[in-house]
């Protein structure tokens, strides 16, 4: 017996019914800038919040068209919050391992804590 898994066409329609993560700011300077987050160069702008979200969608629309005309990758949404159970396995070199034991001692916190401090410092240098 053979099985046959139907799996849905990944064309256009599909990628625009995809829940992708949009953002919209304020620009200092008027208006509104909108991206997508998963798609890198989609942006736009728009005079109100409502024009940016009309024009991001567009703007969308035409990577994903371009893309796919290319057979270049799209990459789909990021994973929801619950998805992620704030808990993975790392594997690091004995003597870093040593060195942030280390540090978190010297900090009077646990190594997950301190770990945690790190990535999160660096986190939001990297989002600036």
């Amino acid at each position: 017996m053979v099985w046959r898994i139907r799996m849905k066409k990944k064309d256009l329609a599909y990628y625009m019914e995809l829940p992708y993560n949009i953002i919209i700011r304020k620009d200092p300077y008027g208006g509104y800038f909108a991206k997508i987050e998963e798609l890198e160069g989609c942006m736009t702008q728009g005079e109100t919040y409502e024009e940016a979200l009309k024009n991001i969608r567009e703007a969308m629309e035409l990577w994903l068209e371009n893309a796919l005309e290319d057979g270049d990758i799209i990459p789909e949404p990021v994973a929801d919050e619950e998805e992620f159970s704030g808990k993975f396995v790392l594997r690091l070199p004995k003597t870093l391992h040593r060195k942030l034991a280390r540090n978190a001692y010297k900090e009077n916190v646990s190594l997950n804590q301190y770990v945690v401090f790190l990535l999160s410092e660096r986190n939001i240098q990297v989002q600036h």
